[in-house]
């Protein structure tokens, strides 16, 4: 009878191998957290597109927005770099050095006095 072969020790799981996440996932990530960082996004406004670099589990975003106009650009715009890179840290597990937001279109938050009217 032969003697069973010894079995051998059990590796972490951390030591077994990598685990990647492709950049259009972060992408898709910043992406939403974009969006739900917008408390008034403007009325037919294209949603939150971001592109993303990751080098070694560092991730450079950025978002593209259009936003209601006249609102306090500058604070939703610190509201969507905050709550997008705590967002990748916390579900990529990726540190966020820079967060850039580019302002695509202002639309209007509200239709313009008169506009519809005809001039004669």
């Amino acid at each position: 009878m032969s003697t069973p072969r010894p079995i051998p020790p059990r590796v972490p799981a951390a030591e077994r191998g990598a685990t990647r996440i492709a950049d259009r996932v972060v992408a898709k990530i910043a992406a939403r957290a974009a969006r739900e960082a917008l408390t008034r996004p403007a009325p037919d406004a294209a949603p939150p597109h971001a592109t993303v670099t990751v080098h070694h589990d560092i991730a450079r975003v950025r978002v593209v927005l259009e936003l209601p106009y006249p609102s306090d650009l500058a604070a939703q715009c610190a509201a969507v770099r905050r709550s997008v890179a705590r967002r990748v840290e916390e579900y990529a597990e990726m540190a966020v050095p820079e967060v850039d937001v580019d302002i695509e279109h202002l639309r209007p938050a509200r239709p313009a006095a008169g506009r519809d009217r005809r001039v004669r």
